[in-house]
């Protein structure tokens, strides 16, 4: 099912980007500044102007969690941690002097088209909008992000954003102890092994190609791994969320593995506009017993021209605190 990229209910205020900020195939860009020099990029006045801290992942990206803590979302009766499907991120990479950005946000609908409007100004354009979870309460957008230039005024711009949103302003540090899963035994059935943070296992999958978009490639860690994460909800069992990601001639043979394996399809989009080859990104949702379910994805991802199990890919690890990319 494809989504559209408007707002949810009805159109955003129409918002004007800064004098010097021409749209582009993927949005307004921001314009380039002496901040981002070609050689090296202040990363410390990245951290600063968002306000926390990022990470350095593969694939020279800086990352940023936002997980959103402060709600308190249900889907199918399960109440979801922040690190299944609530997770809010920001990637950067260098690109010439200046830096692409691109990330997920995750919103109500009273913050939807207040944040659209504010981001749009900066010159930070919108690449997507859609469901991540079944009917989930209370409704929530996941919004896909997408500018080029200044990495300074992009975050000093998607900080603005956040600030009309109930995102926690402290800095995020995800729990990586004890879980109630048998994390070994979903390994050996994915053939794939993860980590766990904020209370979820996370298993991020790159693909074995190079994801190329406007002119640079996109490590999996800006968010084009397949990320599959497990919610322990009692007795053995888990709530599932993430996404596949797939080139179109593989989209319908993991649609029937998935339904073979009786686990929900919530949608399907695209979250990029010209990247190469093209993707398309698959949510689902599952509450059933772990081994189970982990034997129906690794059905999936067989059917994906995936990077080799324990391969060298850039960008494996997922992003804490959301879904894994991450993505996430």
């Amino acid at each position: 099912m494809a989504v559209a990229c408007g707002p949810p209910n009805g159109e955003a205020p129409e918002a004007r980007a800064p004098a010097g900020t021409p749209a582009g195939d993927n949005g307004p860009a921001v314009t380039p500044s002496a901040s981002a020099p070609a050689d090296s990029i202040d990363w410390a006045a990245v951290d600063q102007a968002l306000g926390r801290k990022g990470e350095m992942q593969p694939g020279e990206v800086r990352k940023f969690a936002m997980p959103r803590g402060d709600l308190r979302v249900t889907a199918g009766g399960v109440q979801i941690k922040p690190a299944l499907a609530l997770g809010s991120w920001l990637a950067f990479k260098q690109k010439g002097d200046g830096a692409v950005a691109m990330g997920d946000l995750v919103l109500t609908e009273k913050e939807y088209t207040q944040v659209m409007a504010r981001l749009q100004q900066g010159g930070v354009g919108q690449t997507a909008v859609h469901k991540h979870l079944p009917e989930e309460s209370p409704a929530i957008w996941w919004t896909h992000i997408h500018a080029e230039g200044d990495p300074v005024e992009i975050a000093e711009t998607v900080r603005a954003a956040l600030v009309l949103t109930g995102t926690p302003a402290q800095e995020f540090r995800a729990s990586s102890g004890a879980i109630e899963l048998d994390t070994a035994a979903l390994s050996g059935a994915l053939g794939r092994g993860g980590k766990v943070s904020g209370g979820v296992y996370q298993v991020s999958v790159p693909r074995a190609e190079t994801i190329r978009a406007g002119g640079m490639e996109v490590p999996a860690s800006m968010g084009t791994a397949t990320a599959l994460n497990f919610q322990p909800t009692g007795g053995g069992k888990v709530a599932i969320n993430g996404d596949f990601v797939m080139i179109a001639e593989e989209v319908q043979p993991v649609i029937m593995a998935l339904k073979t394996n009786g686990i929900q399809i919530v949608a399907l989009h695209n979250h990029m506009l010209d990247e190469e080859p093209r993707l398309f990104f698959m949510h689902f949702w599952a509450n059933d017993d772990a081994v189970k379910l982990a034997r129906g994805l690794r059905a999936a991802l067989d059917r994906i021209n995936l990077a080799p199990s324990g391969g060298s890919r850039a960008g494996t690890a997922p992003p804490a605190g959301g879904t894994s990319t991450t993505r996430r």
